[in-house]
């Protein structure tokens, strides 16, 4: 199984995945926001998704938006979003995405790939770590709330 970028024509197979992700992180569902959202983002382009299917189910999708670093003068992404279904959990479907991920960083030019994980998130971080990632304990992580 070979994750690829998704397009619109994927939304059928990608927003149950979107929504059940952002349920996750404990948002209501709505399946008629999470495909807006993932429509505006696939119209404009302003971020890269890529899903692992099988004929006729989602099986898991990773979404990045494009950064860039001024120190090092060069663009990066941000992988924000790891999704796989549990029913395709331990199958390799995350490793396959972050995978995917790495290879569409290399193949932009990034100089590095970010995301953020829960602290309590075991699982996932020793994923990461197994695949090369370090954990940065060097710098804080805020974030300001604005009004929408």
């Amino acid at each position: 199984m070979e994750p690829r970028r998704a397009t619109l024509s994927d939304l059928p197979s990608l927003v149950p995945l979107f929504d059940a992700y952002r349920q996750f992180y404990r948002q209501p569902p709505d399946l008629l926001r999470a495909e807006a959202f993932l429509r505006e983002r696939l119209t404009r382009g302003d971020s890269v998704i890529f899903l692992a299917d099988e004929p006729g189910a989602g099986l898991g999708f990773t979404q990045l938006y494009p950064i860039f670093s001024s120190v090092r003068t060069a663009p990066a992404w941000v992988l924000n979003d790891l999704y796989v279904a549990p029913a395709a959990r331990g199958t390799g479907v995350a490793e396959a995405l972050m995978q995917r991920a790495r290879r569409h960083a290399e193949e932009t030019g990034a100089c590095y790939l970010e995301l953020m994980t829960a602290r309590d998130n075991s699982v996932a971080q020793r994923l990461y770590e197994r695949l090369g990632w370090q954990r940065d304990e060097d710098y804080y992580h805020y974030e300001l709330a604005v009004a929408r």
